[in-house]
């Protein structure tokens, strides 16, 4: 979730979640993800922003996603506001190379399309 924040910060030209959400203020701390979503997607919308699609890879060798993709797609929707259509989630490995191949981080790359309010 933090990476499609930040994803949708970008795309407003809202800078990125550390900015709005820095983990040196003790206010954030132990803030769940989901809440961070909606109070990034509240100020998406104010800056005359309405989203239209969100795309998102999960690079994980473990645990295996897809079983859980379906859900995840779900709750973006939910938090963002969006119709279960306009969310993909999907989960893929680097076939044991890299950190994600080893196990030893797992990654995610989102890419977000915002329209104008206008």
């Amino acid at each position: 979730l933090h990476a499609l924040c930040d994803a949708l910060l970008g795309a407003a030209a809202l800078g990125d979640i550390g900015r709005h959400f820095p983990d040196s203020d003790p206010a954030y701390r132990g803030i769940s993800s989901r809440e961070l979503l909606c109070r990034v997607v509240e100020r998406v919308r104010a800056r005359g922003f309405n989203i239209s699609n969100i795309d998102a890879t999960i690079v994980a060798e473990a645990p295996k996603l897809a079983p859980h993709v379906d859900n995840m797609c779900k709750k973006i929707a939910s938090a963002c506001g969006l119709e279960i259509n306009a969310v993909n989630v999907k989960a893929t490995t680097q076939e044991k190379v890299g950190p994600e191949g080893r196990e030893e981080a797992i990654s995610a790359q989102v890419i977000v399309l915002l329209e104008s309010q206008e």
